[in-house]
């Protein structure tokens, strides 16, 4: 099973995560080593998936929170493991539950506050991102949590990037300039840097920012991607846990 871990996450011994590839128990296409089961996969596949994956990183099934993402700015605090309902971001300050976003050229957003001993994590497409999910989040954290975001560490994990994210103009009339590339008549949309910029607006120090350099639509034989593959696509788990 080939996961994609994080540099800056090594760095605290009670930090769990990792984020899944297409590659995993030799599964075949279309959909490949798939963590959702809102894709059309075969649901025991996806069980059997989602356990093995879960195992991979230390962790049980019955540990993990999944949320329902419909692309808003809902953020949830994560009191215990299982289903949590509709929403594109979580919180929690307890051990041994793992956080999962679900991704397929979305960017996904992972933070831990080392002080606080609090992690999130928050899923933003155009539409989270456009509502700034993510500093909402933070906010959350400092507001409700006494976060502080001078320790907080982040994970950027692979997304779709721009060159390769065509919008149309009633999108791209939703976001700043500086976030449009406009080629030939065409849009493309710079959702990665928006997020990025998110960050360091909230007063994250950019060295404890890591930007995963990977694209979701050029990785092929490692990432699902929906922009690539439409209906044909897998979807892949991030999870970040704290341990005792």
């Amino acid at each position: 099973m080939e996961i994609l871990r994080s540099k800056i996450f090594e760095k605290f011994s009670e930090i769990i995560f990792g984020f899944s590839t297409k590659n995993g128990l030799n599964r075949k296409e279309p959909f490949f080593f798939n963590l959702s089961f809102t894709v059309g996969d075969d649901e025991n596949i996806v069980k059997e998936n989602r356990i093995a994956f879960a195992n991979q990183l230390g962790l049980d099934i019955s540990q993990i929170a999944f949320q329902r993402q419909i692309h808003s700015d809902i953020i949830t605090v994560v009191e215990k493991p299982g289903v949590i309902g509709e929403s594109d971001a979580m919180i929690t300050n307890k051990k041994n539950i793992g956080l999962a976003i679900s991704s397929a050229d979305c960017t996904p957003i992972f933070i831990y506050e080392k002080e606080k001993k609090i992690i999130a994590a928050v899923h933003s497409g155009w539409r989270g991102t456009e509502k700034k999910i993510l500093s909402k989040t933070i906010h959350k954290m400092i507001d409700d949590f006494s976060c502080q975001a001078k320790n907080m560490f982040v994970y950027v994990g692979p997304s779709i990037h721009q060159k390769n994210y065509e919008v149309g103009e009633e999108v791209a009339s939703l976001f700043d300039e500086k976030y449009l590339l406009r080629i030939d008549g065409k849009i493309y949309l710079d959702v990665l840097q928006a997020n990025i910029d998110q960050l360091l607006a909230n007063k994250i120090p950019q060295t404890q920012i890591e930007i995963s350099s990977l694209c979701s639509f050029e990785e092929k034989d490692l990432l699902h991607s929906y922009r690539r593959d439409g209906n044909n696509s897998g979807r892949a788990l991030g999870i970040i846990a704290m341990k005792d």
